[in-house]
């Protein structure tokens, strides 16, 4: 017999994959730029799957170009244990958003190989596309797809700033002649991740013990007026949308400070045409609104739709609108899987804590369709979307070894024994 905490993955050849992609897509400062289905990121896909395949694993992919990798199981009727993240990064993204849960999914795979364990169900390993949503909106749509949430149609007519549609860059890369979405299924979901926030490293935890996430609502704000010279019109002749921003800003913000919990962003603001002599006639700006408790979000949903229509009023001469381009609601992981998370970090005497999820991940579209929950660990100075994004080695294969724990346990389904091959 072989004890869980007997069995470790290969520090080192994580930390040296990790290190090899963040070469694909390299920017300044340590960065890495692969935006969803641009040659960037199918170049990481293809880098990984090059060492996917050098272990003998099968893959596959879906029209959205989720890919699948499969280490196969001593039960041919056995739904797999998916494990997985993703690899597009935001445009000044780091080396860990992500990646850190592929790769170290893919040294669990190896880890299993090297030990020779055979599981009775099968492991997935998965690659989600456009986790990020900085290209492409919504974020987290390949996971939304395969659950349902989204709809293959209206994802692939979706464009991004360029005009370049979803259903163009699949086509390019080979992907519209997958398997239709959902067409693997799964009987459980693990996500790896860095905590992208600094709570761990405040407290001095290892491992976070993930519990659930918080529920985003992201808005489209449109302020529209006219566009004229900026030289020979009098200021009060203008329809300038300019002014009307300042409230909207402040409203935001304002929502944002309704108790600790609350978030509120805005993370794009743009004028336009954009011209320095030119009164714009439209600006356009973005929200981002998130709370752990569905109540409150709701609650400052409604207090930004109604500040909105205020201002509104107070700025007759413009149009100003306000569109939801996407919601996901609060999450609550499965207590079963959680637990897993909790007894395997304490088995290995990594510290741990709960603690909710403050991004938004794919693991929130599976937990929608079955058992799921994250494995967190620390990064530093709690730095994340960012080129200066880093978590120590020791804390990506401490989150590698719990993640590995969770395969043994739930791969095996109740078994009180690692199944060893001759």
């Amino acid at each position: 017999m072989v004890k869980m905490t007997k069995i470790s993955i290969n520090p080192e050849r994580l930390w040296s994959r990790l290190m090899d992609m963040s070469e694909i897509g390299e920017i300044p400062n340590n960065g890495s730029r692969r935006l969803a289905l641009s040659q960037d990121d199918v170049d990481g896909r293809e880098l990984f799957l090059a060492w996917c395949e050098s272990r003998g694993y099968r893959a596959m992919f879906d029209k959205i170009g989720n890919l699948f990798i499969r280490r196969d199981g001593t039960d041919p009727d056995a739904l797999p244990l998916a494990i997985g993240s993703h690899l597009d990064t935001q445009p000044n993204g780091g080396r860990f958003d992500g990646i850190l849960g592929v790769l170290a999914g893919l040294e669990v795979l190896e880890t299993l190989d090297d030990f020779k364990i055979k599981t009775r169900a099968p492991i997935d390993l998965v690659v989600w596309t456009n986790e990020e949503g900085a290209r492409f909106q919504p974020a987290m749509m390949g996971s939304g797809v395969y659950c349902g949430v989204l709809d293959l149609p209206s994802v692939l007519a979706t464009t991004d700033d360029q005009g370049i549609s979803v259903a163009e860059e699949t086509a390019s890369h080979g992907y519209d002649k997958g398997c239709p979405p959902g067409f693997q299924q799964i009987e459980r979901y693990v996500e790896l991740h860095i905590e992208q926030g600094p709570i761990l490293e405040m407290e001095e935890k290892a491992i976070g013990v993930v519990t659930g996430g918080q529920g985003i609502r992201w808005y489209d704000v449109t302020l529209t007026g006219e566009e004229t010279h900026a030289g020979p019109v009098p200021m009060r002749s203008r329809r300038d949308p300019v002014p009307a921003l300042a409230p909207v800003v402040e409203l935001v913000y304002r929502i944002g400070q309704k108790d600790e919990n609350a978030r509120a962003t805005i993370g794009k603001i743009e004028t336009r045409p954009g011209s320095i002599n030119v009164v714009p006639g439209q600006v356009c700006l973005s929200v981002d609104l998130r709370h752990p408790r569905e109540a409150d979000l709701v609650a400052m949903q409604e207090a930004f739709l109604n500040g909105i229509c205020n201002i509104a009023d107070a700025h007759p001469k413009l149009e100003v609108k306000a569109k939801c381009r996407w919601h996901s609601s609060v999450v609550q992981f499965d207590p079963e899987m959680v637990s897993g998370v909790r007894e395997a970090a304490k088995q290995r005497n990594f510290p741990s804590m709960e603690i909710v999820s403050g991004a938004g991940h794919d693991a929130f579209n599976l937990a929608q369709v079955v058992p799921t929950t994250m494995i967190f660990v620390p990064c530093r100075d709690g730095i994340s979307h960012n080129e200066l994004e880093f978590t120590k080695p020791e804390h990506a294969a401490a989150g590698a070894n719990v993640l590995l724990d969770m395969a043994l346990r739930f791969a095996n389904a109740n078994q009180d024994a690692l199944q060893l091959q001759e």
